[in-house]
């Protein structure tokens, strides 16, 4: 079976100021469309150069269909990948979102819009779905690189080749890779660039940080709470984790927290996954708790936050090293509880904590 992966057929320039602006779309004319084509043997798989009179026609054929009353476009966006890709298909959303600034007829609290000279640009947005390159496409056989690692080293050839690049060192460039493990080799040589992470478990301080860089959602599993119509009193759950138990490094608090709250009578702490009925499971556990546990795995940060707060169940995160998007403009102990490792681990703490808080108090008593 063979899939290719286009990468880097073109810019996304953006414009992040409060006023309404605009947003390029440019395939840079020195550019070429880089695919990848996977097939079993990794040997014969290849990095292609499409040719100048192919990439001509694409663009011919490509202008024919950015036509804004046009349904062909909107038929052929193609859809991201299921499963557990999703949690990390911010990548995909944020180019669609870019993508669509050029179309849509209502311009109505939009602040980034393409503009057609990249100097008139305040960002440089790169398109590159580093998430799907990772989870997809890092298989290793003896003696090969991965199909990701050469997209990674294309992506760095490339981007470093730019004009663009090479007038700001990078520093206005916007880089997806929400995904922990995604970029291993790229993120050390694009590091002046802006990342949009999940969080900076697996980062270095002096590649990604605070101040230069963005910490976004994860795209939530379980299904909205619509038309919720429950209240404390009605959701039998007292506290609810449901995931993988047994983690590496800072996650070990899992396994921990496991043995100490599984005979718990309103606890629910269990080990689950997303195949089969998982999903509907968690949901409907998650719908009918009134706390929802958020705790540290490999990594710091995990989608679980934002199934809770689909489920209206008060996020109770136990991660000491956690990095919460937009926490400059959302106050997070308004709607969620914060208890430290330490404090989890002690015997009984968590359980007379959780059984402490009261339907008045509610979310907003802050860290525990």
């Amino acid at each position: 079976m063979t899939s290719v992966l286009l990468i880097l057929s073109w810019f996304l320039v953006l414009r992040s100021t409060g006023r309404l602006q605009s947003l390029e779309f440019n395939i840079l004319p020195s550019s070429s469309l880089l695919a990848v084509a996977e097939t079993e043997n990794l040997a014969t798989s290849s990095v292609i150069s499409a040719s100048v009179d192919r990439e001509q026609a694409t663009r011919k054929r490509n202008s024919r269909k950015c036509d804004a009353n046009s349904q062909i476009l909107k038929a052929e966006v193609p859809k991201y990948p299921g499963g557990l890709n999703m949690q990390h298909s911010i990548e995909y959303w944020l180019t669609l979102d870019l993508l669509n600034s050029e179309f849509s007829k209502n311009m109505s609290g939009r602040s980034a819009i393409r503009v057609r000279d990249s100097s008139e640009a305040d960002i440089v947005f790169v398109p590159f779905f580093a998430s799907i390159s990772y989870n997809r496409y890092s298989k290793l056989k003896a003696g090969q690189k991965s199909i990701n690692d050469l997209l990674q080293e294309k992506l760095v050839s490339f981007l470093t080749a730019q004009e663009e690049w090479k007038r700001s060192g990078g520093k206005d460039h916007v880089i997806v890779a929400h995904h922990p493990n995604s970029l291993l080799y790229a993120r050390m040589k694009l590091w002046p660039a802006m990342f949009i992470l999940a969080d900076f478990g697996r980062y270095p301080m002096t590649v990604a940080n605070v101040e230069k860089d963005v910490i976004a959602p994860y795209r939530h599993y379980i299904r909205s709470y619509v038309n919720d119509k429950s209240d404390y009193d009605s959701r039998p759950t007292l506290l609810y984790f449901q995931g993988s138990i047994y983690r590496k490094a800072g996650g070990m608090v899992r396994q921990e927290l496991f043995y100490m709250l599984k005979n718990e009578k309103d606890v629910h702490f269990s080990f689950g996954n997303i195949k089969g009925d998982g999903i509907d499971k968690a949901s409907q556990g998650m719908h009918s708790s009134k706390f929802c546990l958020n705790i540290a795995g490999d990594t710091p940060s995990s989608n679980r936050l934002f199934d809770a707060i689909a489920s209206h169940c008060v996020p109770v995160i136990i991660s000491d090293e956690i990095e919460l998007p937009f926490e400059d403009v959302l106050d997070y102990s308004e709607f969620c509880i914060f208890v430290r490792t330490s404090d989890a681990l002690r015997e009984d703490f968590l359980i007379n904590f959780i059984r402490n808080i009261s339907k008045e108090s509610g979310p907003g008593c802050g860290e525990g």
